[in-house]
């Protein structure tokens, strides 16, 4: 997101999502994303990754201003978005997923995490969906990028990829104002929403 906003030159390389070792050996442990500098050097961190390439460039990030009611607001989602979105993952034909082991690996993480396995999660889909509804007529604390001369600011590094990830629900009634910021920021950073594929 934030290297195509700022229009960086970045390679991106898809590593299954069992692969586990390949992400210990180069930053020591199982976490993605992973940024391998000019250097040879690895950077883990989505959030840090994200600082640096706020370096690297002058057009501008914007500063948070929300940060509590952001913090709360991911928080108290959760719940929900973990439990429409996680089934959903394996099913949109993402590279990361080109493997039998690699769809198994993240079934059982995610199954564990949630609680339930995904064919429950996905048969109480109308349950979860309007929890989640809920919590997105809650959301009125964005601004959308032409409110801000089509800049996005640190609250959107923060929850656009989870609202990205929520255009996979098929279905989903999406605020007005709510469905401009996912069609604004995506337009700004040059990123595909799941609309033509949800489930």
């Amino acid at each position: 997101m934030v290297a195509k906003y700022k229009g960086l030159d970045v390679e991106n390389v898809i590593l299954q999502n069992h692969d586990v070792d390949a992400r210990i050996r180069m930053v020591g442990m199982n976490s993605v994303p992973i940024l391998e500098k000019e250097d040879g050097s690895f950077m883990p961190e989505s959030l840090d990754i994200a600082h640096y390439f706020d370096t690297l460039s002058d057009t501008p990030i914007l500063p948070s201003s929300n940060d509590e009611e952001m913090s709360k607001w991911l928080n108290d989602s959760s719940f929900y978005n973990r439990r429409l979105v996680y089934p959903r993952t394996i099913e949109l034909d993402l590279p990361e997923f080109e493997s039998k082991e690699a769809i198994a690996w993240f079934r059982q993480n995610k199954e564990a995490m949630i609680n339930m396995s995904f064919e429950e999660a996905l048969q109480k889909t109308e349950e979860w969906k309007a929890g989640f509804e809920q919590m997105l007529d809650n959301i009125d604390f964005i601004q959308l990028p032409s409110e801000n001369n089509n800049h996005i600011n640190w609250d959107d590094v923060n929850l656009f990829p989870l609202l990205r990830n929520a255009t996979m629900i098929k279905g989903l009634n999406i605020p007005n104002r709510v469905a401009s910021y996912i069609d604004e920021v995506a337009n700004v950073c040059k990123l595909d929403l799941y609309y033509d594929r949800a489930v």
